[in-house]
């Protein structure tokens, strides 16, 4: 069934008819896991459904070619060390990756834009290479002065052990649910990668420092090291730079080559402000292999190849980096960006980058965006390409079905004339959508005494305003209730608080303004 939208004459129009056309490819048999009914919510929608957008075959045009070329195309690669990468991650050739990205634990969560080289992660996971998340439990203490103009401040050492743990644990997650996501999309999983994730701590703690630079110092060249941008942008401001930053790049590169030697990893993921960092690890095991060879003296002297590729920094229309919201990162964390802040700022994306983000962060093929942003143009005003990049981030980053859930939400909450919300209501399903957006809350009738509880009260706690504010808000008219969203109107604040303002007795809904809502369940 193609998804509808019920037009000003109560007709349905189709507004991807291209989904009912997508051809069918048998060489691929891959099953993708079903969503329960019950699990999605039953309201109109004018995007496809999954099942109805990525069908067996679609992916044949974009896994027939060159892995490297692939991710070019989707604005996945700005620098590669070697060429060679083109042919070596061609379909035809039997070179196998075992490729790793790292992330410093400098906040709790991972955000948006660290996502694009697990991206590059997930894309050779999914056509069989090995994949590892390292958190820099050791380099994370010391600081990257890359793309930064100023020195880090420090962790207290608590939190920083905190942050490792939380974010080895997202490294994990991310890669194994975008697996899941992949094969809901009808990704052809011929092979599937393995995932690991390592901790850098684990073989910095049992290192000297005068062992480490008898042994390898000889082979750091500090003239590379000073030629670096990031390292001469430092040197020139009023900041300086400090050693531990200088010798952030030396650390890193023994990361590559400790990878290298005992995990047998062959390929460095980092974003564009990395490539110092990374080439330096790439000379470093260069270098290492000449050195043992020559000691050593093997019978067979191959040298094996190390590569380093980094992706775009992605940026919106304005310059900003993407993944900012006025000044604060999008960060994967449900807690600090909830499923429905992560969808609404996807929504609201400009129409300018929405195919570029289509691209980025989702694995739907390239012919079938194509079509999406299409049928966009025909109509922008729909924002039908913003919905489906919401849904399917949503998907990719909280779970399958966990964007139909946002998109059920916001339609509630913001029903327009081209999204209709058409379903019946209770305050037992309400609650089971809101359950994971992040915008419900929950209060026991016992903390209140509410036989003589001004509403207001209620409403300032409720939205963590003082009672003033709350007031005010209220004196403005900027306060509604309820599914009708019937404005509160209380210019003496006298009204009480009554169950009759709950739905079904249990759920408050308060709007504040045009845009803040607040779903507050009572037991």
């Amino acid at each position: 069934m193609i998804s509808k939208l019920i037009s000003g004459n109560g007709r349905a129009r189709t507004l991807f008819p291209f989904v009912s056309s997508l051809t069918s490819n048998k060489r691929f048999q891959t099953t993708m896991p079903a969503i329960s009914k019950e699990d999605l919510p039953e309201t109109v929608t004018i995007i496809p459904t999954i099942s109805e957008l990525t069908k067996l075959g679609d992916f044949s045009n974009d896994i027939d070619v060159s892995l490297v070329g692939h991710l070019q195309s989707r604005y996945l690669v700005e620098s590669i060390t070697h060429d060679d990468l083109f042919k070596w991650t061609d379909p035809s050739s039997e070179k196998r990756f075992k490729l790793y990205c790292g992330a410093d634990p400098t906040a709790e969560s991972l955000h948006l834009g660290n996502l694009l080289p697990l991206m590059v992660l997930l894309h050779f996971n999914l056509r069989g290479h090995d994949v590892v998340g390292l958190v820099g439990g050791a380099t994370g203490a010391v600081g990257d002065p890359s793309g930064r103009t100023t020195e880090r401040t420090q962790l207290a050492e608590e939190k920083r052990l905190d942050n490792v743990n939380r974010i080895q644990n997202q490294l994990s997650n991310f890669l194994k649910q975008g697996v899941e996501y992949a094969k809901s999309r009808n990704f052809p999983i011929q092979k599937q990668g393995q995932i690991f994730t390592e901790n850098n701590a684990k073989w910095w703690e049992s290192i000297k420092i005068l062992d480490f630079l008898s042994t390898y110092g000889k082979h750091i060249r500090v003239s590379a090291m000073l030629g670096r941008d990031s390292i001469q942008s430092r040197l020139k401001s009023e900041h300086g730079l400090g050693f531990n930053e200088f010798s952030y790049q030396v650390l890193q590169a023994y990361d590559f080559w400790h990878l290298f030697k005992n995990e047998k990893v062959n390929l460095q993921i980092g974003g564009n402000d990395q490539w110092g960092n990374i080439t330096a690890g790439v000379d470093l095991i260069s270098r290492l292999q000449k050195h043992f060879n020559r000691v050593s003296k093997p019978k067979d002297k191959i040298e094996e190849p190390s590569f380093g590729m980094t992706v775009p920094l992605l940026t919106t229309p304005t310059g900003e980096k993407f993944g900012k919201s006025a000044g604060n990162a999008i960060f994967i964390n449900e807690k600090l960006t909830t499923p429905y802040q992560l969808y609404q700022y996807f929504i609201n994306t400009p129409d300018e980058i929405v195919a570029k983000l289509l691209k980025v962060f989702t694995i739907l093929p390239m012919a079938t965006i194509e079509k999406i942003v299409q049928k966009h143009n025909e109509d922008p005003g729909i924002r039908a390409a913003q919905r489906i990049l919401a849904r399917e981030v949503t998907d990719l980053i909280h779970g399958n079905g966990m964007g139909d859930k946002m998109a059920y939400v916001t339609s509630f909450l913001f029903p327009t004339p081209d999204q209709p919300f058409i379903d019946d209501i209770s305050a037992n399903k309400l609650i089971s959508v809101f359950e994971k957006s992040g915008i419900l809350v929950r209060f026991k009738f016992d903390d209140f005494n509410i036989d003589d509880l001004k509403l207001s009260t209620l409403l300032a706690k409720v939205m963590k305003k003082s009672k003033t504010e709350t007031k005010n808000l209220i004196a403005a008219g900027g306060i509604y209730l309820g599914l009708d969203r019937n404005q509160h109107i209380d210019p003496e604040d006298v009204v009480l608080f009554d169950k009759d303002h709950l739905i079904d007795g249990k759920l408050l809904l308060v709007r504040a303004g045009k845009q803040n809502y607040y779903v507050v369940e009572f037991s």
